[in-house]
């Protein structure tokens, strides 16, 4: 040490991703991805809503034109409520994570102490979902 002010990365040594565990860096960065976690969440229930009302822009739409409605009538409010709880469900685990990850942070064991299971999880929902919706579309026409 040069006899200057002592900086934070010169109490303990760096962990496993090249900061100290007291970082404000690290803490940041877990923010960020709790924030990440949230926006997801709020996208899923809006979207989980579009999809919803989307029914019943089908239904106007039939008896404006006279439409069968009959063959898909059921499609579209299942699967934007499913979305909304989705989305709530991400908010809920994005939230009980964080606190867990701030935890680890502060005992420097964040490395070690997540996987990505949740975020394959998540992805793999999405990915069915949109394959259900694009059927859905198909088969309309």
């Amino acid at each position: 040490m040069t006899g200057g002010p002592m900086k934070i990365a010169d109490e303990k040594p760096p962990a496993a991703g090249g900061f100290p565990p007291c970082d404000p860096r690290t803490y940041m960065a877990a923010e960020r991805t709790f924030l990440a976690w949230i926006r997801t969440g709020i996208a899923l229930m809006g979207f989980g809503f579009v999809i919803a009302r989307f029914g019943l822009f089908l239904q106007e739409l039939a008896l404006n034109k006279t439409m069968a409605t009959d063959k898909h009538g059921g499609f579209s409010l299942p699967t934007g409520v499913a979305l909304i709880a989705i989305g709530i469900l991400v908010t809920v685990v994005a939230a009980i994570r964080h606190h867990r990850q701030i935890q680890a942070i502060d005992r420097g064991e964040f490395r070690e102490a997540y996987g990505q299971t949740f975020a394959f999880s998540v992805a793999g929902i999405l990915a069915l979902t949109g394959l259900a919706v694009a059927i859905y579309l198909l088969t309309m026409v």
